[in-house]
């Protein structure tokens, strides 16, 4: 007989029976519904529906139980269909009838609103710290590499010059940002359902607000149709979850394109690298792409949460057991991606010679020309203009910036329609002053602001980041 089979006369047709099943999944719940259980237990004594013998009987089988489930040892029933059927019945076949009192004031409803809460918060414990770990790789090669210097590229082209560990404090920034969007959808999901019953509250005296205490919850729900009904908090944990997984994607993108040949900034180590069944030239990537494909299917899970509530009346509608394999699914690929990703880059050896070299190319350091003329008194747009027709010059010359002639700096400082820019045609130095700012050092030297990319605030930031991270 079902739990709830009181009112029927007919066994469920098993077809029906299988396609309701959850046990397969829920199970993950096993330990946090034992410790909502045991939560439920005291309350249910301090509102006088237990005797102390009841209680303390209770108790002792669910701890039993707790010490089954962490060693991986119970067996799980799939006719029972799901977790919490499986526990309490387990539970019963342990203490015997006084069993049958744990569901005193309680539904499945509140009861599994409150399993997945109290697992999100250890879920997102765990990924705070893959993210920790992953922010302590990023730190440790930019330390490794304070100094280097590689292209900074818009639209795929060369822009400006940067050096490699401000790229890589951005993805520190990155990953900050989900730091935060975690803690701040588990702050939100910091109340207990437990005592709202299957929608309308539970038919006896407890004591809700000391039973969410007793479960370290900030507070308790305040309508208990939106509690039973509420995954607002999935939604929000899966979309904190998708964002993070793009910020992989994006830095696995880049470790793609930058150890092909063609780059040759770096090399992933043998360990995260494949080769290939026919080809016994090739070194893969694959890790990394893996990770950026993954990472649509986490993408996925959100549309997918948000799907799957979108038509659901307010309170508990059997719909929402299907929110569990999109977010458990979820959560094990961002840990996994951030894990792979940690190791990854512990391992990769950068080439800086390759990367200084590309640092300069596609006139990258033309914006610092512009801004010594802008230093000088020309408007910036004047400055723009002189500095196109230098680089023009220098490409049809085949040099770069930093070898344009004094000849063609002042015949294209004497043919701009801004005086001061003429004027400035008649001082001997602005060739050298024009030439010192193209080089690749002096343009990122000029970036001397908060969050720019000059090395004294590099150093500055990757400093703090160590602080930060207990690194120093």
């Amino acid at each position: 007989m079902k739990a709830w089979g009181g009112r029927f006369a007919e066994a469920p047709d098993q077809l029906a029976a299988d396609f309701g099943r959850s046990i397969e999944v829920d199970s993950e719940l096993a330990e946090d519904d034992l410790t909502g259980s045991m939560a439920h237990v005291r309350g249910l004594a301090r509102a006088g529906l237990l005797t102390t013998e009841e209680r303390d009987a209770l108790l002792a089988g669910l701890e039993d139980l707790l010490v089954e489930v962490r060693a991986g040892s119970i067996a799980w029933d799939p006719a029972l269909e799901d977790v919490h059927l499986n526990l309490e019945m387990a539970l019963a076949a342990r203490i015997g009838p006084v069993a049958g009192k744990l569901h005193t004031g309680r539904s499945r409803n509140d009861q599994v609103a409150t399993d997945l809460r109290l697992w999100l918060r250890r879920r997102v414990g765990e990924l705070d710290a893959c993210l920790v770990a992953f922010e302590t790789a990023l730190v440790r090669l930019a330390r490794r590499h304070a100094t280097a210097v590689m292209p900074g590229h818009t639209h795929i082209q060369p822009a400006q010059p940067v050096l490699f560990a401000h790229h890589l404090l951005a993805y520190v920034e990155m990953a900050e940002r989900d730091r935060g969007r975690f803690a701040d959808a588990l702050r939100r999901a910091d109340v207990s359902p437990l005592g709202s019953g299957a929608l309308a509250g539970a038919g006896f005296p407890l004591d809700r607000e000391t039973t969410a205490a007793d479960l370290g919850f900030a507070g308790v729900t305040r309508n208990s149709l939106d509690a039973v009904g509420d995954r607002d908090f999935v939604v929000e944990t899966l979309a904190a979850a998708a964002l993070s997984m793009v910020h992989l994607s994006r830095l696995a993108e880049e470790i793609v394109w930058w150890s092909n040949p063609r780059f040759g900034f770096l090399r992933p180590s043998d360990a995260f690298s494949t080769g290939s069944s026919m080809m016994p030239n090739k070194r893969n990537p694959d890790p990394a792409e893996l990770i950026r494909g993954r990472t649509a299917g986490v993408i996925g899970a959100v549309t997918g949460a948000l799907t799957l509530l979108k038509g659901i009346p307010a309170s508990y509608q059997r719909d929402l057991q299907e929110d569990k394999p999109a977010l458990f699914a979820a959560l094990r690929t961002l840990e996994a991606s951030l894990r792979v990703m940690t190791g990854l880059l512990d391992g990769l050896r950068v080439d800086e010679g390759h990367m200084a070299a590309a640092a300069g190319e596609g006139y990258s350091t033309a914006t610092a020309l512009a801004d010594v003329l802008v230093e000088r008194g020309v408007p910036f747009r004047a400055a723009h203009g002189i500095v196109g027709t230098l680089v023009g010059a220098a490409e049809t010359a085949g040099v770069t910036l930093d070898q344009v002639p004094d000849g063609a700096v002042t015949t294209t400082l004497e043919a701009s329609d801004d005086p001061v820019a003429r004027g400035l045609a008649t001082d001997t130095a602005i060739g050298d002053v024009l030439r010192a700012a193209a080089t690749v050092d002096g343009a990122i030297a000029r970036f001397d602001v908060v969050g720019g990319t000059a090395p004294s605030r590099v150093a500055a930031e990757l400093r703090a980041a160590e602080e930060r991270l207990g690194l120093v």
